[in-house]
């Protein structure tokens, strides 16, 4: 019985961890028409602390923007909401524009030489072009 129970208990593990998502090799893109902003403009624009290049952003709870403030701007959730918080608050900035997807991230940055965004690296095109990655 008890190596029934731990072949069960292996076969669930193993089930459990094949269906969490993958995490996606998230990369900093801008048009393929726009210059390459300086590197520490990134977390910048993102943390409204410089208005250009302006950031685009997916929605709260999104796992990839999660991602993105980890390893871009060493940032959790409650922490970007605080400093968001805070900027509106005091006037001090407008939080950067939502999109709800990777796709239409990656049409409005394209479309828009001042726009940065992220998106998964598999997803780059022509359109696009690749600033920073993000691992």
């Amino acid at each position: 019985m008890n190596q029934k129970f731990l072949a069960g208990g292996s076969a669930l593990l193993l089930a459990a961890a094949l269906a969490q998502p993958a995490r996606a090799e998230l990369v900093v893109i801008v048009s393929s028409k726009a210059s390459v902003p300086a590197a520490e403009l990134i977390c910048q624009s993102y943390l409204g602390k410089t208005k250009l290049p302006a950031p685009v952003n997916l929605p709260e709870k999104n796992a990839a923007r999660d991602q993105f403030y980890a390893k871009a701007c060493h940032k959790d959730p409650a922490q970007v909401r605080s400093i968001w918080s805070k900027l509106i608050f005091t006037g001090g900035g407008t939080p950067p524009q939502e999109v709800e997807s990777e796709q239409d991230m990656k049409k409005t940055v394209a479309a828009d030489p001042t726009r940065i965004g992220y998106i998964d690296k598999k997803d780059v095109d022509a359109s696009v072009k690749i600033v920073a990655t993000l691992n």
